[in-house]
């Protein structure tokens, strides 16, 4: 029986001393190396050239229509940097590398999923930074490729313990953060930031994993390219993508038509760079651009439109009626109330949003609704104190419930931020404050963006009772505490 991994020191030593030596030795060479010196490209030529295999797969990928469309003849390292330029070599070289360390044994379908995923992102990424970012291209590539790159780690080297925690991912109650939690004893994103760190990556990956850099072009152009890439595997029709597109065509200044044409362009790109890389296992898992396959996620969509349901609207409102002098706990109710707005009153995407980080900003606590589970980590908002900067906290501020779309909130439309649109998208919403008692909690936010149908009376109505539902529950917990 091999022995256990728990905690992030443990992990850092098994991947880099008995698991990846040599994937962590390449990438460290290649990432020190710098194109600006001539020197460079004797040293990127040494690099390579001490491991016989890559060095003919990296020569391989060089002669392919895809590098070298003029199909002149490359058969050394050093003609390569010339006739595809340094960074393409560097890039090529890390690939390779990447897909043999992690795919030359028995693949597991969590693994090739994930890097399937990560190579649709880098070319993502790239185009993107094409258009706003000339030169920078493959520093960009190489930074998303490796977004994941601790969980890419894992699946590819956990052995016994990745097999556990494929079977608890597989139950339907499983928290998957807390379940990764549990069989490693550090999380995914932990151990991504410190393999950056340990492997010295670069600056951009680095501050892509800090996630406070969004205004820096190139670490913007990692995350959208990583959010399409996963948004992708929900349908190219899907409320998440058409979200990631409205954000890719006001950051290029074209239309989203144009922008929706570019990213199916990377995605066929994406095919064609695995295969070219050698990891054509990997093409039937990046999703297919067909316009009839388009055309049927389209339909299909609009036949299952989630409609109101009154029988569940009215037992979650007698559950949380009761819950007011029952012992229930936190989660319960708050997960009751949500299953009302969405089930029961067909509010095709609810959130609750609560302050963090010492009331300064709004964090999403609980989500339900297609396209949401993306809130967790990405959704954040600040809460000034003494102003209302946006929506969220003048509805928390002014004890007000707030049907925004309509003309009597006409008003408040610049309360509707640009990071609000960016993560919500445009169109009507319900937003209104949930307290205990006196003390601000945070606000619950309701919608039907998935079809864009618009909201109703009815559903305002339920929306507000549920509300006044939930902060008597939360304020008769606090005072039993």
């Amino acid at each position: 029986m091999e022995q256990r991994s728990t905690g992030l020191r443990a992990w850092m030593d098994r991947l880099n001393e008995a698991e990846l030596p040599a994937l962590a030795a390449v990438i460290q060479d290649l990432q020190r190396l710098s194109e600006a010196d001539k020197s460079s490209v004797q040293q990127l030529a040494a690099v390579l050239l001490r491991d016989a295999t890559l060095t003919s797969k990296v020569l391989r990928v060089g002669n392919s229509v895809y590098y070298n469309p003029s199909q002149e003849s490359i058969r050394t390292i050093s003609r390569a940097i010339v006739l595809i330029g340094f960074d393409s070599v560097r890039l090529i070289s890390l690939s390779v590398c990447l897909i043999d360390s992690l795919l030359s044994k028995s693949p597991r379908e969590q693994l090739r999923g994930l890097l399937a995923r990560s190579f649709h992102a880098a070319v993502q990424a790239r185009n993107i930074a094409g258009q706003r970012l000339p030169g920078r291209q493959e520093e960009v590539f190489i930074a998303a490729l490796l977004h994941q790159i601790g969980e890419l780690a894992f699946w590819g080297c956990g052995g016994e313990q990745a097999d556990e925690l494929a079977a608890l991912l597989e139950q339907a109650s499983v928290q998957p953060g807390q379940a990764v939690l549990d069989v490693l004893g550090v999380s995914f994103r932990q151990l991504t930031q410190e393999l950056v760190k340990s492997w010295n990556l670069g600056d951009i990956a680095s501050l892509a994993q800090s996630g406070a850099a969004q205004s820096d072009p190139a670490v913007r152009a990692v995350t959208l390219g990583t959010r399409i890439s996963e948004a992708a595997l929900q349908g190219w029709s899907s409320p998440a993508m058409a979200a990631l597109v409205e954000q890719l065509a006001r950051l290029l200044g074209i239309s989203e038509d144009a922008a929706l044409q570019q990213v199916l362009a990377s995605a066929d790109e994406a095919v064609e760079v695995a295969t070219t890389f050698g990891a054509s296992k990997l093409c039937d898992l990046i999703p297919s651009t067909d316009p009839e396959l388009i055309q049927a996620q389209r339909q299909a969509q609009t036949v299952e439109l989630l409609q109101p349901d009154l029988t569940i609207l009215q037992q979650a409102a007698q559950d949380l009626a009761l819950m007011v002098s029952d012992r229930a706990d936190v989660g319960l109710v708050l997960d009751t109330a949500l299953k009302g707005l969405h089930q029961g009153a067909g509010l095709e995407r609810v959130m609750l949003a609560v302050l963090a980080e010492q009331q300064s900003c709004f964090r999403a606590k609980r989500v339900a609704g297609e396209g949401t589970q993306q809130w967790m980590e990405g959704f954040r908002l600040p809460a000034a104190q003494d102003s209302e900067v946006n929506v969220f906290g003048y509805a928390l501020r002014h004890r007000e419930a707030i049907w925004m779309g309509v003309p009597a909130s006409y008003n408040l439309n610049e309360l509707v931020t640009l990071p609000m649109r960016q993560m919500l998208g445009q169109g009507m919403f319900f937003i209104a404050p949930l307290m205990a008692g006196k003390r601000e909690i945070g606000v619950l936010y309701a919608d039907c963006r998935v079809s864009g149908r618009p909201l109703t009376q009815e559903q305002f109505a339920a929306f507000q009772r549920f509300t006044q539902l939930t902060g008597r529950c939360l304020e008769a917990i606090s005072r039993r505490a």
